[in-house]
């Protein structure tokens, strides 16, 4: 008969290396490994904790999953200050669709959450490219809605789909050209 070697509760402060970070960044080796939202109960044997010493850091589990996505959604593409928005906006779209199909589940978890902080994340960054167009303010959140679905939907159909090798991020070009031709108007 073997004993359970984890430690129940809270960790203890210096001899534990659990830190939300730490947590975090498993999540993100789980979610990535395992294409789907890690549990609680993954995450702890992963961690080989016990389940409730993340609660220590993460109030619950919506409070990990909006640290989880807000974490994930900041590694996206940081536009530079560069006269080619259209490029600069190709780039941010690539590489959050890039994201969207490394974490399986992610597109899921986002637009079940009530708060905003993922979203508001894409959006400053949004802002920051399309800023030289001094858009008004009912057509930059226009753009970035249509913009927004538009990835979403493109990210769906990836996941959906039986090859993911058919559904490149090249495919985006025609459909992003567009908008960018619309925001020049």
């Amino acid at each position: 008969m073997s004993v359970n070697e984890k430690k129940r509760g809270r960790p203890n402060g210096k001899q534990s290396q659990l830190s939300a970070q730490s947590i975090l960044e498993a999540a993100k080796s789980l979610m990535k490994r395992d294409s789907k939202t890690p549990s609680i109960r993954s995450l702890a044997t992963e961690l080989n904790v016990d389940p409730m010493a993340i609660y220590h850091y993460f109030k619950n589990k919506n409070a990990l999953l909006e640290a989880l996505t807000s974490s994930l959604v900041s590694e996206v593409y940081q536009p530079q200050a560069d006269p080619d928005w259209q490029g600069e906006l190709r780039r941010l779209c690539v590489s959050y669709i890039e994201l969207l199909q490394q974490y399986n589940g992610l597109l899921q978890i986002m637009l079940g959450m009530t708060s905003l902080g993922p979203a508001q994340i894409f959006t400053e960054r949004y802002r920051s490219i399309i800023a030289p167009l001094a858009l008004d303010e009912k057509t930059e959140k226009d753009s970035l809605d249509l913009l927004a679905d538009y990835l979403h939907g493109f990210a769906l159909s990836a996941s959906c789909c039986h090859d993911a090798e058919l559904i490149k991020p090249q495919m985006m070009n025609g459909p992003l050209t567009l908008i960018c031709k619309s925001l020049e108007t």
